[in-house]
């Protein structure tokens, strides 16, 4: 993929890995682009039913690259001027190396040691699930620099912690260790070797109808910003489209005879997100 990230796909798990240990991976322009590359890349790829994001060497990501800070002076921040521009979606190119990862439709396990600072902080954030060492260092450090967190942070930290924490954490810029981030709600679990929980985790994902997990993402990826009423429909949208389905009946199927099932991969065309919240029709059309 890159010199920045790398992408390794075995038995339906792809693992990306900051690779810019020499710089703690810190965030320049160029991960920035490399994170978003892979994310596209695992988008549309064929057969991945879970992802494991890591980092090479003494930790996860150290944030922003320091070169980039430097530059700031310009007005810009790694080449980019006009922040509220959108270029990928809702997102800027900043918000969506972070962001990317909730639209991949596998689940996406962030696997944490070391350290996760200020932006690398918020990459994790973007994962489904997040498993950190109990040492680990993390901490929303933007506000040392004069800045905000400007990655999605803001939108993805209210989801999981409570209002006076995330304020009080992004107000003092304070470190936190992985057991506190337990306690906080940012950590899913706590492990001595995170990678490898990560894969565990990753391969029971990989054992599950990927129609029935791809739908579960959609969900819950919309039950955060739909009404009750949009989301009910949602769900129904959803198992009216996996009962009976292939994959379905191949759960059945392989419990009653006791074998692994065989299941159909999901590809691109079976995985569009639910069209409409008010229209349950037109969504389930979109989706046959």
């Amino acid at each position: 993929m890159s010199e920045r990230v790398r992408i390794e796909i075995n038995a339906g798990i792809a693992e990306v890995r900051l690779s810019r240990s020499e710089k703690r991976n810190a965030l320049d322009g160029a991960m920035f682009d490399a994170l978003i590359e892979a994310g596209e890349t695992l988008k549309g790829a064929h057969g991945v039913r879970a992802v494991v994001l890591s980092g090479e060497g003494p930790g996860f990501c150290a944030g922003i690259d320091m070169r980039v800070l430097a530059e700031m002076q310009s007005g810009k921040i790694a080449g980019v001027g006009h922040l509220a521009s959108r270029t990928h979606g809702i997102c800027n190119r900043f918000q969506y190396a972070a962001w990317i990862w909730r639209e991949i439709p596998a689940p996406v396990i962030a696997a944490v040691h070391g350290f996760a600072l200020g932006g690398g902080f918020e990459l994790a954030l973007g994962a489904d699930i997040r498993y950190l060492t109990p040492n680990a260092r993390l901490g929303v450090m933007e506000v040392r620099w004069g800045l905000i967190p400007d990655m999605g942070a803001t939108q993805l930290m209210r989801h999981l912690a409570r209002e006076d924490i995330v304020r009080e954490l992004a107000y003092t810029g304070c470190e936190f260790s992985g057991t506190e981030a337990l306690a906080y709600g940012f950590a899913t679990r706590l492990a001595d070797d995170p990678r490898s929980m990560a894969f565990s985790t990753a391969r029971q994902i990989a054992d599950r109808s990927p129609h029935a997990v791809r739908a579960l993402k959609r969900l819950f990826n919309r039950a955060v910003v739909v009404s009750p009423e949009a989301g009910l429909i949602d769900e129904c949208i959803e198992q009216q489209v996996l009962v009976g389905s292939r994959n379905q009946m191949e759960t059945v199927h392989a419990d009653r005879e006791g074998r692994p099932p065989r299941f159909e991969e999901a590809t691109p065309a079976t995985v569009t997100a639910v069209t409409s919240p008010v229209d349950p029709h037109r969504g389930l059309a979109a989706r046959q």
